[in-house]
């Protein structure tokens, strides 16, 4: 029996949303981490609801072909006013997005227009003269050389320098950690392959970083000290143990360890601690709003700076106790100044109204504090300036 068109929609859209799902699954399997039945409800939902029409952005396009450094940021800031609603753009759900959900360059991206909602399919070159033709997205097998090159959420050369760079400690556990005491021929500060000497508990690791003395990073709205963060100078490598001994007299011969600097950030000196080199994972920086309300405001400047723009470092005085996740999407809110009416009987002072002014992108999350790089900004950072979701 032939279908009638609202029929023919209806299966058009469940074939796309099954589609979509075994893309999304194929993608979770591909990286081993387990699909629970409550994220394959999810990921089923979005592929069939896609977006409603009026979130899209003015000028979004018809297609787009997937570019070598496209992210699905970059995509997604193409198609949405709010780039961080890709998921529901392209049927996936956040929670098994460590691979990029085999989305790769050369690929061509349909927004489809349907029902008042819009969604995203694959399509794809057919032939020498490029005949384009829709379809079916299917479970794939890939070799992992081909899976390195799958785009990624956003561009990490954005934060990647600051992961070592941007450092707090929930106490401040560097007045006790193993120190530079020495370097060769009293040298006042260290290059690149000079040899230092430390002394302290060097058994944990092999490589260190290297800070300067902490300082307290306190909430400016209740004054706690909600951590400490520590001037970040480089790296160095344990070339050899402390070799202290005890002296037939019983006194203690004080040998240091010896190690080599690695690399330099910042002026390297003796009194400078060491830190073990933590793992680092970037599986997770997958752009979302918060699930709660949050709201909050930002400490300091990294850097020691009076205000930041673009692509700078803030930290803000909310943690994981607070509900931050790594990849929240926050909007930036500039304080209302004061000013007079003059306009009454009598000048009366007044503040005017908070203005939005940009967007932050939370990529390390300490217990009570957060880094955030700020994504846009239409005028000066500074500390103070507050935060909400987006």
């Amino acid at each position: 029996m032939p279908f009638c068109d609202s029929q023919k929609k209806t299966i058009l859209r469940g074939a796309l949303a099954l589609s979509l799902l075994s893309l999304a699954l194929a993608g979770a399997q591909a990286t081993t981490y387990p699909v629970t039945p409550e994220q394959r409800a999810t990921a089923e939902k979005v592929a069939q609801a896609g977006v409603p029409l009026s979130e899209l952005a003015p000028d979004a396009p018809d297609s787009h072909t997937v570019k070598p450094g496209d992210t699905l940021w970059d995509i997604s800031k193409l198609f949405l006013k709010s780039p961080w609603r890709w998921p529901e753009l392209w049927g996936m759900n956040r929670e098994q997005i460590a691979n990029p959900h085999l989305i790769y360059p050369g690929q061509l991206l349909l927004l489809v227009k349907q029902d008042g909602r819009a969604s995203l399919q694959l399509a794809q070159n057919r032939g020498a003269g490029g005949t384009e033709g829709t379809v079916k997205l299917s479970p794939q097998v890939r070799s992992s050389a081909v899976d390195n090159s799958a785009i990624a959420a956003i561009p990490l050369t954005l934060i990647v320098p600051f992961l070592a760079d941007a450092v707090v400690f929930d106490t401040d556990e560097l007045a006790t950690a193993p120190r530079i005491v020495a370097t060769p021929e009293n040298h006042v500060l260290l290059a690149r392959g000079d040899k230092a000497y430390a002394r302290g508990d060097l058994s944990q690791a092999t490589d260190y970083r290297i800070f300067r003395n902490t300082k307290p990073l306190v909430d400016p709205a209740t004054g706690e000290v909600l951590g400490f963060e520590a001037p970040y100078l480089g790296t160095a490598e344990l070339v050899q143990p402390d070799q202290s001994r005890s002296l037939p007299d019983g006194k203690l011969e004080v040998v240091p360890a010896t190690v080599q600097i690695k690399q330099v950030r910042k002026e390297i000196g003796v009194g400078d601690r060491l830190s073990p080199v933590p793992q680092r994972s970037f599986d997770r920086y997958v752009p979302h709003a918060p699930a709660q309300p949050v709201a909050g405001q930002i400490i300091s400047i990294y850097g020691e700076a009076l205000h930041a723009g673009q692509n700078q470092i803030v930290a803000l005085n909310r943690g994981e106790r607070d509900g931050m996740e790594r990849g929240h999407v926050l909007a930036l809110w500039k304080a209302g100044r004061y000013t007079l009416d003059r306009t009454g009987e009598k000048p009366e002072q007044m503040r005017l109204p908070d203005e939005r002014q940009g967007i932050l992108f939370v990529f390390q999350v300490y217990q009570r504090v957060s880094y955030a790089l700020i994504i846009t900004a239409s005028d000066a950072v500074r500390p103070g300036d507050r935060f909400t979701q987006p």
